[in-house]
């Protein structure tokens, strides 16, 4: 897998309804591969590849582009940047994160009332995004406004690590899952496929309803990150799924009831490929299956996701050998649907 890629998307910015640096990323990397690429009026980038022949059932392969991030509504007489969120967070991790503003790149951090001027009822309370603000070191709405506006993006502003078989980063999801289409690009394919680099799945799968009513397939692999909870104080059976054991395949979330065929038949692509598999040991969160799988007259649906841990924060953890596995199932799963051998 090219992690210097991965390096390279992550520590691009594509908040959503932002997403041109990642776009452009992503053109230049599937260019070469690619036998007609297209952007369309929402800004998904929907590739197509020919194979070796041609498929026996349409299949689309989708992963997002875009990532969590916050939006200037507002800036104070004393500088300061009120924001809100684009997607969805916990808010306990945003306070004292460091982020990037606008096309200035302007470096900011985020801050809440001092402890010692708290009250005890403020201190176990968190903090709604109305009491939070975005320091820029501006002294003035002036000073500011020489380098941010209203309506301008911040993103956590985050190093790219790689350690010991562990990436941290900001933005794996879906960044990872961008990389593992790529990677398919390069490959030659036994039958045609369409891939989609979607936008603004964090707000509400907007640029997936788009895509999928343009490719119009009659099935659709989502490659996407989920939430790993093999954490501190998480008892096991609600872990959702850890990271190092495997792709995680989905039969259900709460905006999807993946197809049984399908998913059965990722699990045992998994297995035959020699890497790890893990079911998703949860009904919650969702992607954009979410809107696909409903597109048109219906679309055959199946997600393989990464296992992710501190999803949606400012650094996220992911192994190297999860995304292989992820690559791995994703490929194998991808040409039984198109030459429509699931039994």
């Amino acid at each position: 897998m090219d992690l210097k890629l991965l390096e390279e998307l992550c520590l691009a910015n594509g908040v959503s309804g932002d997403e041109e640096q990642v776009r452009k990323i992503l053109f230049s990397a599937v260019a070469p591969y690619a036998d007609h690429i297209q952007t369309d009026a929402m800004g998904n980038l929907l590739v197509f590849k020919k194979g070796k022949r041609s498929p026996k059932r349409k299949l689309m392969l989708s992963a997002h582009m875009d990532e969590v991030g916050f939006i200037v509504i507002d800036i104070t007489s004393d500088g300061m940047l009120k924001v809100e969120q684009v997607g969805g967070m916990d808010r306990r991790v945003i306070c004292g994160k460091a982020v990037t503003v606008g096309a200035s790149g302007v470096k900011g951090v985020f801050g809440i009332k001092p402890v010692h001027l708290s009250s005890h009822e403020e201190k176990e309370k968190i903090p709604s995004m109305e009491k939070m603000y975005v320091d820029i070191g501006a002294e003035s709405k002036e000073q500011a406004l020489r380098f941010v506006n209203v309506g301008d993006y911040a993103v956590f502003d985050t190093p790219f690590l790689c350690r010991e078989g562990r990436v941290f980063a900001k933005a794996l999801d879906d960044r990872a899952g961008c990389l593992v289409l790529i990677e398919m690009l390069k490959q030659q394919l036994a039958y045609d496929m369409h891939f989609s680099f979607l936008v603004q799945e964090e707000v509400g799968l907007r640029g997936a309803a788009a895509a999928a009513y343009t490719v119009e397939p009659y099935a659709s692999i989502v490659v996407e990150s989920t939430t790993a909870a093999d954490t501190a104080g998480v008892d096991p059976s609600r872990q959702v799924c850890r990271l190092g054991e495997g792709a995680v395949v989905s039969f259900m979330d709460k905006r999807t009831i993946y197809d049984k065929d399908y998913y059965k038949l990722a699990l045992r692509c998994g297995q035959h490929a020699g890497v790890k598999v893990q079911l998703k040991q949860a009904v919650a969160g969702g992607n954009d299956a979410g809107v696909i799988h409903c597109s048109r007259g219906g679309v055959r649906t199946v997600a393989v996701s990464l296992p992710c841990r501190y999803i949606h924060s400012g650094t996220s953890i992911i192994t190297e050998e999860d995304l292989e596995a992820v690559y791995q199932t994703v490929f194998l799963t991808a040409e039984k649907i198109a030459g429509d051998e699931v039994v």
